[in-house]
C-alpha cells in the first residue's frame, strides 16, 4: 500500500479525519486554503464522511473551499441520525453565519 498523499511543500493548513475514543472526527487546522481541501479530497475523496464531530478550533483562516467543505460535513450529518459536535474559532463562527 503506498503511504497518504502529503499536503505538499510550504502546507499551512490540514484537514484530516481522525478515529479517536470518542468517533471519528473531522479536523481543520491552520490556514485551510484550496490546496489543503484538495489534499483531504484526494485522500478521502469527496462524499462528506460520516463523522461524529468536527474540531475546527485550531483554524486561522479558512478560504471558500474549506468552508463549503465544512458546511457540507455539517449539513449531511443529521441525515446519518447523527448530531456532530463542532469546536470552532470566531473565525469560523463569522463566516458560518455569513459574515
Amino acid at each position: 500500500m503506498s503511504p497518504p498523499p502529503s499536503p505538499g511543500p510550504g502546507a499551512r493548513g490540514i484537514v484530516r479525519l481522525l478515529n479517536t475514543a470518542g468517533g471519528r472526527l473531522l479536523v481543520l487546522a491552520g490556514e485551510v486554503d484550496g490546496a489543503a481541501v484538495d489534499a483531504f479530497h484526494r485522500r478521502y475523496g469527496r462524499e462528506p464522511a460520516r463523522i461524529d464531530g468536527i474540531d475546527a478550533g485550531s483554524v486561522t483562516s479558512l478560504s471558500a473551499a474549506g468552508l463549503e467543505l465544512l458546511r457540507d460535513h455539517l449539513h449531511t450529518a443529521p441525515w446519518s441520525d447523527r448530531t456532530v459536535a463542532l469546536r470552532r474559532t470566531p473565525e469560523v463562527d463569522r463566516l458560518l453565519a455569513g459574515r
